[in-house]
Parts: C-alpha cells; sequence; structure tokens
C-alpha cells in the first residue's frame, strides 16, 4: 500500500530541498515522477537539475517527449498514471494528490511551502483525503534546520 509523506518548507525553498529528495528517491532505486501546477516553476527547475547536484548528475526529462518513458526522474503538469512508471510521485507548487494516484505509487509526496498559508491550508486539506482514504502518512517538517516527523497517520 502506498504511503504519504508532507514536506513542510519553513526554512529552505524548494529549489534547495527538491533535489535533495530526489536523489534520496533515486538511492532507493524509484523511479519519480514531479507533478507541477505552474509549468514555469516546472521549466525553472528542469533547467536547475541539469546543473545540480555538483558533484553528480541527476538525470530527469520532461513528460508529453518520447523520452519520457524511460526518465529515471519525470517532471509534468499532468495528473494520473506517471509515463515513466514512478514508484515514487512527487506534487509541488500548488499540484494536488489524489487517492487514485496510491494504485500507481508506493509513496506519494507533497512538499509545500509553509510560509504561505494558501499552500498550508491546501496541504492539511490533502492529508484529511488521503488519509480518510485509508492511506499512511507521515507529516515532516524542517522547523530546526533537519526533517523531524511531527505526526502520523495510519
Amino acid at each position: 500500500m502506498a504511503e504519504a509523506h508532507f514536506y513542510h518548507l519553513t526554512r529552505d525553498p524548494l529549489e534547495r530541498v527538491l533535489p535533495v529528495l530526489l536523489v534520496r528517491g533515486r538511492e532507493r532505486g524509484w523511479r519519480i515522477c514531479i507533478r507541477w501546477a505552474d509549468e514555469a516553476a516546472m521549466h525553472a527547475m528542469d533547467a536547475r537539475l541539469w546543473a545540480e547536484p555538483e558533484d553528480g548528475f541527476l538525470p530527469h526529462g520532461l513528460d508529453g517527449t518520447p523520452e519520457a518513458p524511460r526518465q529515471p526522474v519525470l517532471l509534468t503538469l499532468t495528473e494520473g498514471p506517471a509515463a515513466n512508471g514512478a514508484q515514487m510521485l512527487m506534487a509541488v507548487a500548488g499540484a494536488r494528490l489524489s487517492p487514485v494516484d496510491a494504485a500507481a505509487a508506493e509513496r506519494l509526496c507533497l512538499v509545500f511551502d509553509g510560509t504561505d498559508p494558501a499552500r498550508t491550508e491546501e496541504a492539511r486539506a490533502q492529508w484529511r483525503m488521503l488519509t480518510a482514504a485509508g492511506l499512511p502518512a507521515r507529516y515532516w517538517s524542517q522547523e530546526s534546520g533537519r526533517w523531524q516527523e511531527k505526526a502520523r497517520s495510519g
């Protein structure tokens, strides 16, 4: 059964945190799909991932290309099954998750900006929806500078 992880950004911006989370997911051997709600933000991260991490390379690509099914990390604007068969589905920058996503992925991740009250409220609503659907969930916050688990359901 899929598990949902919520990452509450309070210290570092998404641009700094996302590459670290991607490296961790790839270390597990997972294919990853990152769902975006903002096309400009997605393309900005695409450019950033070509340059980071400095000591390595994070292979990735954009959905809708012929290479999409082969990408270990895929950036997309669409909902539904990931073209790359991702085991880890991440929603960032206002994108949403749903219980339907749990059928295709082992881990669902919502990374949200805790300094934005609207994003925080959206994350709470998604927590309620996913846990009501029976998904176990974990909530992580970086308040102290390190990720700390603050809540767990299921």
